[in-house]
């Protein structure tokens, strides 16, 4: 999954809620420029700023074994 696709998804589930980007960056305890720059694709989040993302916005982040093609 690319960087863009995970900005994609956050930025979909944060308008579902109804939250705010400054509103939700502060829920999740990261930077509101952070957040701005995740959702836009842009720069290498953290494993801990994503969990903390899904946290607040009630997503599961998981892993799976590459199949090979």
């Amino acid at each position: 999954m690319l960087v863009q696709d995970l900005g994609n998804i956050i930025k979909t589930r944060r308008k579902e809620l109804k939250i705010t980007q400054p509103h939700l960056a502060e829920l999740a305890g990261i930077s509101t420029n952070t957040l701005y720059k995740l959702e836009r694709g842009q720069g290498n989040p953290s494993l801990e700023v994503l969990n903390k993302l899904a946290e607040v916005l009630g997503l599961v982040l998981s892993m799976d074994i590459k199949k090979n093609a």
